[in-house]
């Protein structure tokens, strides 16, 4: 399959600029294994209570106090980046990390798997 690139290129603006106005920086990094290419943002914010990470994907979503309306956005960043994931054959995945901060990992299919 391949990818739309427009699509894809907002489905990582969505996710940096979530890190980036909840966690303070953001870290981008791609790799490709097994088939899949996994695209990987990081920030260093407080993270998400377990019920807010359940939730994070729904339409119009905004979780715990320190994502708050204040930081602008209306809540479908995530809801974007999680359909585009799918509308490519992949999936979205949120996390904590530990100590301190969230990520947010894409798994799409490798196109160039197989190619000539």
């Amino acid at each position: 399959m391949e990818g739309n690139a427009p699509m894809l290129r907002e489905m990582v603006s969505n996710l940096i600029d979530n890190a980036v106005s909840y966690g303070e920086r953001a870290r981008l990094s791609v790799t490709r294994a097994n088939g899949e290419v996994l695209v990987r943002v990081e920030d260093d914010g407080p993270g998400m209570s377990a019920e807010a990470l359940a939730s994070a994907a729904d339409p119009f979503y905004r979780g715990d106090a320190s994502r708050n309306r204040t930081t602008g956005g209306a809540g479908l960043g995530l809801t974007l980046a999680d359909a585009i994931a799918k509308a490519h054959g992949g999936s979205l995945a949120l996390e904590n990390r530990t100590p301190r901060g969230f990520a947010a990992t894409i798994k799409l299919p490798d196109a160039m798997q197989g190619a000539t």
